[in-house]
């Protein structure tokens, strides 16, 4: 079946733009979107388990009072899941650690402020790696195939968009925890310039490096969270044809595998065979340290962040966040002053590529597929770099890999032109995204 063919007949299906519309002309109703993803989480959700927390009669309750009210903005009444390491008023956040079974903070980290007050209808909150840093893992299973990961640490709200639960989750990216799970996913996912989103009411692990992101299944559904943050739809039309790509496999391409690998080159060659200038491009030295320089960083600020935890509740503490406490690594002051240093060199020097050399970076977004396990969430090697970077990031599915599985790509812009990157990302995911129907036909059936 061919995409042409295929059409959405339930509302969970569709993206969150497409619901948007017909919400927007009475064509449908909150509650009765609300439903059908309640409906495909009670179907899916022991097989997938990414939720932690939802109230199907509250969520209806909220979807019938959005009903009423009518237009309360962009968003209107367009379900969100929400990473259970950010703050809401109307579920507890547990962080997935047993140091905050149950704990209700009992009001909206500043980035569920913003879309709530924008129309969206909270439905509930995801699973996650344990405070998005370490510990324990989501129980999470990959929606393509349950005996591989979801990715992490944004687990569960990556698995739940994958598998149709939901149109949109937030996530958070320190190293890879966002990007990588839409890979795996086979979503799109936007990581904006750090710093455009408050993380008030976000747990931290890292001052400098923590990223609120949102997942979407098109592109549009990433401008249209966007909007919300004060990210305004680029109004320059982009043509793929004489779009300038930096192909840039990174300093660590070395690991990369069959899959991510063909995801690349397949995405590389549909943008050259649209007429876009695809170019190799070698990063200069200075960008071969950031790898390091991003272990001493989330390190030196972990342990910072675990303090309180490691003072008050040393026994329920996982190992791996006591060693960031304990300094194991032994990073020393002159090492983070170097790390800290290296980055803040290499940022300009990114930014000074756009405009000059390339309109964007096309990068791979993981190593290859999904691996086999829970014990694992993958490897956020190819994504750490620009995280540090304070870049912004796209998402975009391009194909399956040799298990099956899908892989996908990052688009890299230049700080604070996510409005750009989103642009030249709309015009590209067509031609990225050959199949955007496939997900949908597999999972749903």
């Amino acid at each position: 079946m061919n995409d042409a063919q295929y059409v959405a007949t339930e509302p969970a299906q569709m993206t969150g733009a497409e619901a948007a519309a017909l919400i927007k002309t009475k064509q449908l109703s909150c509650e009765e979107l609300a439903r059908s993803c309640l409906a495909r989480i009670a179907a899916r959700d022991a097989a997938v388990k990414a939720w932690l927390w939802v109230d199907p009669d509250y969520v209806i309750r909220r979807a019938r009072e959005l009903d009423k009210l009518g237009s309360t903005g962009p968003l209107h009444g367009l379900p969100f899941g929400v990473k259970d390491v950010i703050d809401t008023a109307d579920y507890p956040t547990t962080q997935n650690s047993p140091i905050y079974d149950q704990t209700k903070v009992g009001r909206d980290a500043a980035c569920v402020a913003v879309v709530r007050g924008n129309g969206a209808l909270i439905l509930g909150k995801t699973d996650t790696v344990e405070f998005a840093s370490g510990g324990r893992k989501a129980l999470t299973r990959n929606p393509y195939n349950p005996a591989h990961t979801p990715g992490g640490s944004s687990s569960g709200s990556g698995a739940a968009v994958g598998d149709f639960q939901v149109p949109f989750a937030f996530g958070t990216q320190t190293g890879g925890s966002h990007i990588r799970p839409a890979s795996f996913n086979g979503i799109y996912g936007m990581k904006p310039t750090w710093g455009t989103v408050s993380r008030e009411g976000v747990r931290m692990s890292s001052m400098t490096l923590d990223t609120v992101g949102w997942y979407g299944r098109s592109v549009d559904d990433l401008i249209l969270v966007g909007t919300a943050f004060r990210i305004p739809e680029d109004p320059l039309t982009v043509d793929v044809k004489g779009l300038r790509v930096g192909l840039c496999r990174s300093p660590v391409w070395d690991v990369i595998q069959p899959g991510g690998q063909i995801a690349l080159e397949t995405a590389a060659k549909r943008l050259m065979e649209a007429g876009a200038i695809v170019t190799d491009l070698e990063l200069p030295e200075p960008f071969t340290r950031l790898h390091d320089a991003h272990t001493a960083i989330v390190n030196t600020e972990g342990g910072s962040s675990f303090l309180p935890e490691y003072v008050n509740a040393f026994d329920k503490l996982a190992p791996d966040l006591k060693a960031k406490v304990e300094n194991v690594l032994q990073i020393t002051p002159d090492r983070l002053l170097a790390a800290y240093s290296v980055a803040d060199a290499c940022r300009p020097m990114l930014d000074a590529m756009f405009g000059t050399e390339f309109d964007v970076i096309l990068t791979p977004s993981a190593p290859g597929e999904a691996p086999v396990g829970l014990h694992t969430t993958g490897d956020a090697v190819f994504n750490r770099m620009w995280t540090l970077l304070h870049a912004p990031n796209v998402g975009i599915p391009v194909c399956r890999g040799p298990a099956n599985l899908p892989v996908g790509v990052t688009l890299v812009g230049k700080r604070f032109a996510d409005s750009r990157l989103l642009a030249i990302a709309k015009a590209v995911a067509p031609v990225i995204d050959a199949d955007p129907t496939a997900g949908l036909r597999e999972l749903w059936g």
